[in-house]
């Protein structure tokens, strides 16, 4: 199994890269496992729709270009389907009994992802009908796959 977080977005402050890090090397016993950073375009001071949707689609472009032919794309939305713990652990195995044995998370820019990436996402997933700040949610994705992990693989993990 192959797992891949593409994020638009450098995680530039120590503690989140910090947690990120600390959860890619638990997850390294569970299989492959790796994080994409891709920069994240400027966004001027009151951009227009028009521009907002421009950036989207140049950085849905660069997203688009890192997915590997036939990976199983989860894109990150507030809309998506909500898990729980024990429901995104079922989930990941219910994929992988189907062959789906690479998997990609991608995580959007300040503004979303382009209507191209979604359209090309096999499902898509909400951590939460709030927002977080992109690094935070990265590392909650991060933390779930391997509470995931722990639960598919029969270890206990913290409740």
């Amino acid at each position: 199994m192959s797992i891949s977080i593409i994020a638009v977005g450098r995680m530039k402050e120590k503690p989140y890269r910090a947690m990120a890090d600390e959860y890619l090397k638990r997850l390294s016993r569970y299989g492959k496992f790796e994080e994409i950073e891709l920069p994240d375009l400027p966004e001027p001071q009151n951009a227009s729709p028009a521009q907002e949707r421009q950036i989207r689609q140049r950085e849905g472009e660069s997203i688009l270009q890192r997915l590997r032919p036939g990976a199983h794309v989860i894109a990150l939305t507030i809309p998506g389907r909500q898990w729980d713990s024990p429901g995104l652990a079922r989930h990941l195995d219910g994929l992988m009994a189907k062959g789906a044995s690479d998997i990609a998370f991608v995580i959007g820019g300040s503004l979303g992802l382009s209507e191209e990436v979604i359209a090309r996402a096999d499902e898509e997933l909400s951590m939460s009908a709030m927002t977080f700040p992109h690094q935070l949610a990265r590392v909650m994705l991060l933390e779930q796959l391997y509470r995931a992990m722990k639960i598919r693989a029969g270890e206990r993990y913290h409740k």
